[in-house]
């Protein structure tokens, strides 16, 4: 019977002691689990910044038609240019979100131009909002004067919100003649193809005969108050101008 008694203790102290060893079996097995998901973790982001790889060397983009360019080396090109008209120029927007400055343009007086790139399709033109998102960015950098410049055009409401908030613009073959004169942009086929209207042909022929006395040409262009008046085409290294 004494034996019968001792065998059944024995059970139940094992049982107890198995029971006791069991938790400790689970964390092991957890722990374990936890180091395989700690090492199969995706490695952390380093910060290496690939914002330059958006644009090509300057020595390709200065060779590249403007059809040929990303926003980003359109932009790019610019920095260059006015970097050789005496400009400092500070690249705001390169290849990412801009709040609608690409790049803040100081003259030698101290005088900052906000200006915004758009290098389009023929076709796409500048719209209303890109305009008023300049005028109201180019406070954000303390710039009294605004640019727009574009390979394409602006729309009609674009250049009447233009022209009512003082917001110069470049466009089309003004942007390419520009950047020729220039001399460092050379690119490798024929000049591109710009939509013109009959009043900008017209234009252009009366411009060609008229000079500033900087030596470049003359363009037709209005004040606030809606009057014509003839603006340097060298704008803003040159901003004089002549009654019509």
């Amino acid at each position: 019977m004494k034996e019968i008694i001792w065998f059944v203790i024995g059970i139940i102290a094992l049982g107890v002691i198995a029971g006791l060893l069991q938790p400790s079996k689970k964390k092991k097995r957890r722990s374990s689990s936890t180091r395989k998901k700690q090492n199969t973790k995706k490695p952390v982001n380093s910060g290496f910044n690939r914002s330059s790889s958006m644009c090509r060397p300057d020595e390709v983009i200065l060779t590249l038609p403007l059809d040929k360019m990303t926003g980003a080396e359109f932009e790019r090109l610019l920095t260059l240019y006015f970097r050789d008209q005496g400009y400092t120029v500070k690249e705001v927007g390169i290849g990412g979100k801009d709040g609608g400055v690409d790049l803040v343009i100081r003259d030698k007086r101290g005088e900052k131009t906000a200006v915004q790139a758009k290098c389009y399709a023929d076709h796409n033109k500048v719209q209303v909002m890109t305009v008023r998102e300049l005028v109201g960015a180019k406070r954000n950098h303390d710039c009294i004067l605004s640019l727009i410049v574009t390979t394409s055009d602006l729309t009609g409401p674009a250049r009447k919100e233009a022209d009512q908030f003082k917001v110069d613009y470049w466009h089309g073959g003004l942007v390419d003649s520009k950047l020729r004169s220039w001399g460092k942009w050379t690119p490798s086929n024929k000049k591109i193809k710009t939509i013109t209207t009959k009043k900008d042909q017209s234009s252009s022929e009366i411009v060609s005969n008229i000079k500033c006395s900087c030596g470049a040409a003359m363009v037709k262009r209005k004040n606030k108050a809606g009057a014509e008046f003839w603006g340097c085409s060298n704008f803003p290294n040159c901003r004089k101008t002549k009654a019509i």
